[in-house]
């Protein structure tokens, strides 16, 4: 199989012009460096002095961190190092380099000799509807040109520069336009037919190679090129008063998807069909930088930061204490199953466990909701748990006592900044920064003794600076108290076990946009939380119980 090479020329402005390479840490300890346009957009950002670089706007989903050299996967919050390495230093190239070819920009223009056209599926596709347009005659709705440099003939020497321009005498971006996608289509063209053109876009070359003319086509359209081509037709469509038919650029890292909403609006325009190609909306994760002396603390809330240490609430003496507090003894058992056992509550438990000081035949109504399970299930139950006094029905899920959970020590920040969130331009905002470190793990955790680790600390979540949201903020204040936040388990994004994840209430994490659903706007999202809360055991009433 023979396939085409390409050697790329980059500014010595530019990362590898200056030896810049950056990497990132793999599972195995191991480093991999970034592609070469990522590169150059990290080191971009880092010499003007930015905190972060976000590359979705690249079609990656991930977040630079430079003060932690970190990298943040957007979705997953999981977090790798990066580093910066100044030892890759590549060859200058100087005198004049290959320019690629480019269509006329006026019928004088000095053109280069044609060449054939790509033979794939796709391209032929393309082609074949384009001749039937051009043949159609005018009317049909067509982008027009961009005007461009005249390109030199192709021959076998080295191109000559335009008059007063000067040549490089380093390695420079090579810049161009598209080849036509078919000689005999351009000569198709009425003169009242307005022509249609791509424009000029920052991707390799297309030289010359031996003296033979580089293969041209649609081969070369990556996915900006796409939604430039389709984006400026739009443009000219929407000024010209002509409805438009919105193609959605469907989002996603991977590039397929905005190439076939791409190539979609080119076939719908080659066929007359008036297009609007819209740009992917871009993920903002963090608000714009704030200075200290813009943070604010937040009405009505003392101190703006919360610490939790491995202290567990306060316990019951034991199981059947507890369990004596919140049940009733009940001598005639339905005639139903125990939920716990699946057992018939008129016959023994079947929990074959340590057994408790009470008969297995013991049925006992927990005294709020009602429901009736056997003794010995019950505290089986119990003594499975966090063992912190409290009690949840296994049916209905009601909370007997004060319910705490298992969440690492760490620590809890919160005040308002200057920035509205989408959906709440009426106020500011409430950022709470979760921050909590590796260790290992207590007799309450599900492996005691065994480290943990803690992927994507610290973590940024926002709520509105309004009444609702400052309710909220004190309901997860006591939440946090009660170590409820956060637990130790399985990720479900990455599958890592013994790691830190969320506990059953929802945050937002995505400042100015809802790509990942985890930001603004969501007119639900109060309502959610609260609601959550409210299974937890956390409701207003609990802030009375903390003031107590």
């Amino acid at each position: 199989t023979i396939r085409p090479v390409r050697r790329s020329y980059y500014d010595p402005s530019s990362a590898p012009g200056k030896g810049v390479v950056w990497e990132w840490e793999n599972d195995s300890g191991s480093w991999t460096p970034y592609d070469m346009d990522v590169g150059i957009t990290i080191q971009r950002a880092y010499e003007k002095q930015h905190p972060w670089v976000d590359l979705s706007t690249i079609g990656f989903c991930y977040v630079i961190d430079f003060a932690t050299m970190g990298q943040i996967n957007r979705q997953t919050q999981r977090k790798r190092r990066v580093r910066r390495r100044l030892d890759m230093v590549y060859p200058l190239v100087s005198g004049t380099l290959p320019k690629s070819q480019s269509w006329p920009a006026s019928p004088g223009t000095v053109t280069a000799p044609p060449v054939s056209a790509c033979a794939c599926p796709q391209c032929l596709l393309v082609m074949s509807v384009k001749a039937t347009v051009s043949a159609a005659g005018p009317g049909t709705a067509t982008l027009q040109p961009r005007k461009a440099p005249p390109a030199p003939p192709t021959t076998s020497k080295a191109p000559v520069p335009a008059q007063g321009a000067k040549a490089p005498d380093s390695a420079a971006t090579v810049r161009g336009s598209l080849k036509p996608l078919a000689a005999q289509g351009g000569r198709r063209q009425a003169a009242s037919t307005p022509a249609l053109s791509l424009a000029s876009s920052t991707t390799s070359p297309s030289g010359t190679v031996g003296g033979k003319a580089s293969h041209p086509g649609l081969s070369t359209l990556n996915r900006s090129h796409l939604q430039r081509l389709a984006i400026a037709q739009s443009r000219v469509l929407i000024a010209s008063g002509v409805p438009t038919v919105p193609v959605k650029n469907l989002t996603g890292s991977s590039p397929v998807n905005p190439a076939l909403a791409g190539i979609t609006g080119i076939l719908m325009s080659a066929a007359g069909l008036p297009v609007c190609l819209t740009r992917p909306p871009k993920l903002v994760l963090h608000p714009p930088p704030v200075s200290k002396s813009e943070i604010q603390s937040i009405p009505g809330i003392s101190h703006t930061c919360r610490k939790t240490t491995k202290k567990q609430a306060k316990k019951g003496k034991t199981s059947e204490e507890v369990l004596k507090k919140y049940l009733q003894k009940v001598r005639h058992p339905p005639d139903e199953d125990c939920t716990i056992c699946m057992e018939r509550l008129s016959a023994p438990s079947g929990y074959k466990g340590p057994q408790p000081a009470f008969k297995p035949d013991l049925v006992g109504k927990l005294v709020k909701c009602g429901h009736v399970f056997h003794l010995h299930c019950l505290v089986a139950m119990y003594n499975n748990g966090n063992k912190d006094g409290s009690l949840q029905c296994p049916t209905c899920k009601t909370i007997y006592g004060v319910k705490t959970g298992t969440q690492p020590p760490g620590k809890m920040e919160y005040h308002i900044i200057p920035h509205a969130l989408p959906g709440h331009s009426d106020c500011k905002t409430i950022r709470i920064i979760y921050n909590i470190p590796p260790g290992v793990q207590g007799p309450e955790h599900p492996n005691p003794g065994k480290s943990f680790t803690a992927r994507g600390f610290p973590r940024h979540c926002y709520l509105p600076d309004s009444e609702k949201g400052r309710k909220v903020l004190k309901l997860l204040l006591v939440a946090w108290d009660r170590r409820l936040i956060f637990a130790i388990g399985t990720s479900s994004t990455t599958g890592e076990s013994d790691t830190v994840i969320w506990n059953e209430i929802h945050h937002k994490t995505e400042f100015g946009s809802n790509l990942t659903g985890h930001g603004y706007p969501d007119i639900n999202y109060l309502d959610n939380v609260l609601a959550e809360l409210a299974a937890q055991g956390i409701t207003e009433e609990s802030l009375v119980q903390e003031k107590d």
